[in-house]
């Protein structure tokens, strides 16, 4: 129960903006609107445990408690990071009480994924019996963070990140709610909005702050950025993200778009990567993804990062810029990941064929006698400098596992190929007349 003077008592801004319908939640139309899947999920009373997954300040706590409220039924509020197994079971006793009275409760988990695996476990029985309907929010990727039996037990949103319309609609409500206008410019207002990162919540914070300092004369976009300070990315090392942006900047190098890959790089660095991290993937995909194409791109690679090594931050940062540019515009070719991946899975396929004898040492007498080394051609002896033997198992029919393609260096790796293709098929020749 509430203290006397609770309703007294001040209310930031974005929980008095607090959407009261699931029709006013902004930036999730696709969830809400007229023919968003939670919204029919609730017209038809079909109910189910959910898990809502998005960044920060897109309105994950809002839709839980409101989907409890247009469902009539009592809401639970738990954060997995102030609460315990004590707390749960409290909860869940108090939802068995309601179940009795005939009413149900939606136990609303936020931050989901900070509970471990046995914890999660703990859910389980409750959801199956339907003494809560858990709606859990997380930040993270659910496949990743939550168990299987879970999962399996829960439809998950994905909830979108909050664009620049979604949070011009907020700052028009706050500015209703205020009756007066916010006093930025307009280009200062663009940059409110690019400094919430799509966050609402950190957006009706920053509008709260300028409020509260009672001027009356519009801030311009520099003026803005000394009054409100400006947050970090959203970037968690151990987490989607970091994996998420490594995929952009190594499928924009594969991509051979150099601006985007210079992007992704500056949204790593600046959301606190080690760089020593993106060095190591650098040299991966110079061996990967340009590999003979252009035989250079694996030394600049490595010499980014050795230069990192040395010079650490920022000044080796520009030796990792460099490479990324360099890879960027380099030929690519995949063919000798593809061909080392072809070689392992014949490895694997043929077990242990013995090499031919012929290409055999013979140390001893006895494998002198058994025939090793017997006819072996000694390359250099040969006017061209070139056997033509056959080097793969007798066993085995020879596969072609290289194919360069026609790019950069590996074109003229292509001709050699084909000058010793043609070589070896005059020797076969020959060997029948």
């Amino acid at each position: 129960m509430g203290s006397l003077f609770e309703g007294d008592a001040p209310r930031p801004l974005a929980d008095r903006l607090r959407p009261q319908a699931l029709e006013d939640v902004v930036g999730q139309e696709h969830l809400v609107g007229p023919d968003g899947a939670l919204r029919q999920m609730l017209e038809t009373g079909r109910l189910t445990s959910l898990i809502l997954w998005g960044g920060p300040g897109c309105g994950k706590t809002t839709i839980a408690r409101l989907v409890a409220e247009r469902s009539g039924l009592a809401f639970e509020p738990l954060s997995a990071v102030f609460s315990g197994v004590a707390d749960l079971r409290k909860v869940f006793d108090r939802a068995k009480d309601r179940r009795a009275a005939g009413q149900g409760t939606v136990l609303f988990v936020d931050e989901i994924h900070r509970f471990n695996k046995a914890q999660q476990d703990g859910f389980l029985p409750y959801v199956e019996d339907g003494t809560v309907v858990l709606i859990g929010a997380t930040t993270e990727n659910p496949s990743f963070e939550l168990n299987a039996a879970l999962l399996s037990r829960a439809r998950v949103f994905t909830l979108n990140r909050l664009d620049a319309e979604a949070l011009e609609r907020m700052l028009a409500r706050a500015e209703a709610l205020e009756e007066r206008p916010l006093p930025v410019t307009a280009e200062a207002r663009r940059a409110m909005l690019a400094m919430a990162d799509g966050d609402g919540r950190y957006l009706l914070n920053m509008v709260e702050a300028l409020y509260g300092m009672g001027t009356t004369t519009p801030m311009d976009a520099q003026q803005l950025a000394k009054a409100v300070q400006r947050r970090m990315p959203v970037y968690d090392k151990s987490a989607e993200s970091h994996y998420n942006l490594m995929s952009a900047l190594h499928k924009s190098l594969r991509g051979s778009d150099c601006d985007a890959a210079l992007y992704w790089l500056g949204r790593m660095l600046a959301g606190g990567e080690d760089p020593l991290y993106v060095a190591r993937r650098l040299v991966r995909f110079a061996y990967e993804d340009v590999g003979l194409a252009d035989p250079a791109a694996c030394q600049q690679a490595l010499a980014a990062w050795d230069t990192y090594e040395r010079l650490g931050s920022p000044e080796g940062e520009l030796a990792l810029a460099q490479a990324v540019i360099y890879l960027a515009t380099a030929p690519k070719s995949n063919a000798a990941y593809t061909a080392y991946k072809a070689a392992i899975r014949a490895a694997k396929e043929t077990g242990s064929l013995m090499p031919p004898k012929h290409i055999l040492n013979a140390p001893t007498k006895l494998m002198k006698d058994l025939g090793y080394s017997k006819g072996y051609a000694y390359d250099h002896d040969a006017e061209d400098g070139f056997s033509g033997q056959n080097y793969f198992p007798d066993e085995m029919a020879r596969l072609p596992l290289y194919e360069p393609v026609e790019r950069g260096f590996e074109r003229e790796l292509r001709k050699r190929q084909d000058y010793f293709a043609n070589l070896r098929a005059k020797r076969r020749k020959a060997e029948r007349e």
